[in-house]
């Protein structure tokens, strides 16, 4: 995954803007799309039924394990509430200080296929395994362990705050692709064999943990990387027709027509600057004008 390079080095005053704006829309549009529950439910019965076709129910025995072993499922469940909304942010921020020329390319690429991620929740709502009636076999960790967290029942959302997020943005998991952009900051620019295996241990670990918590299915993982690997052919040409439209609106003034010396001013051909020859002037030009200052 090649990410082109940007020669400005960006401003903390303009991108924190960007990501609260980017961010701020992707919030307000889970919590308008919630979608119908009934509609929800099938579709989470759907990815069941085909994963138990192509035999890749996975979230079923992880789920039991989870359940059934709080040393793995409190844990899981604190991985799950908190890593996203702090490791992604991080990395943000530490391509942003060390790495400015990749840093724009890799938010770009990271916005957009968040966006992507808004249209499945809009026109795929999906119900996660744990909300699924319990005769299909799954068990809610988040709730199971919500004493030893600050989350309530609803998703990883703090006690009474669980209205405020949408229960059925399942598909695709952005947990999971978040993950695997972090996974890629850090093989491309982490350096060291531990940045390696952080880059590999970690997408891995979220995948893992949000089928044992029964918050994603296995296809919902797999759609979120398949979202990111949109998203980064997208992030290539918008960041293009960016690039243009900002140096259209930032050109220099003599690109635009505008004289570059005062009014008054006047140049020979060959004179870069008012009253500065070049070298090629020849010594009779140079007598002439000593002489004319003279008199």
């Amino acid at each position: 995954m090649q990410l082109p390079q940007h020669a400005t080095r960006p401003r903390w005053w303009t991108e924190l803007p960007l990501i609260a704006l980017i961010y701020g829309a992707y919030s307000a549009g889970r919590l308008i799309v919630r979608g119908d529950e009934a509609r929800a439910v099938e579709h989470g019965l759907s990815i069941l039924r085909l994963e138990k076709t192509l035999h890749l129910n996975a979230e079923h025995p992880l789920n039991r394990l989870f359940t059934h072993t709080p040393a793995v499922g409190i844990p899981a469940d604190f991985l799950y509430a908190s890593l996203h909304y702090l490791i992604t942010p991080a990395i943000l921020i530490w391509l942003f200080r060390r790495r400015p020329a990749q840093y724009r390319a890799a938010r770009g690429w990271l916005m957009t296929s968040t966006m992507l991620g808004l249209i499945g929740f809009t026109f795929l709502p999906t119900c996660p395994p744990r909300l699924l009636p319990a005769v299909h076999g799954f068990t809610d960790t988040m709730a199971q362990y919500g004493s030893y967290g600050w989350w309530g029942g609803e998703a990883s959302a703090p006690r009474g705050l669980g209205g405020m997020t949408n229960q059925f943005a399942a598909m695709p998991s952005l947990h999971v692709g978040w993950a695997l952009w972090c996974g890629v900051m850090l093989w491309r620019f982490g350096g060291g064999k531990i940045a390696r295996v952080a880059a590999v241990a970690y997408p891995l670990t979220i995948t893992f943990v949000v089928m044992g918590t029964a918050n994603h299915y296995l296809l919902d993982a797999v759609a979120g990387v398949a979202v990111m690997g949109v998203g980064l052919l997208l992030s290539k040409p918008l960041l293009r027709l960016a690039a243009r439209v900002r140096a259209r609106f930032t050109a220099a003034p003599s690109a635009t027509g505008a004289p570059i010396v005062s009014p008054g001013c006047q140049t020979s051909q060959g004179e870069p600057f008012p009253g500065q020859r070049t070298s090629s002037d020849t010594p009779a030009e140079a007598v002439d004008v000593t002489a004319s200052k003279a008199r």
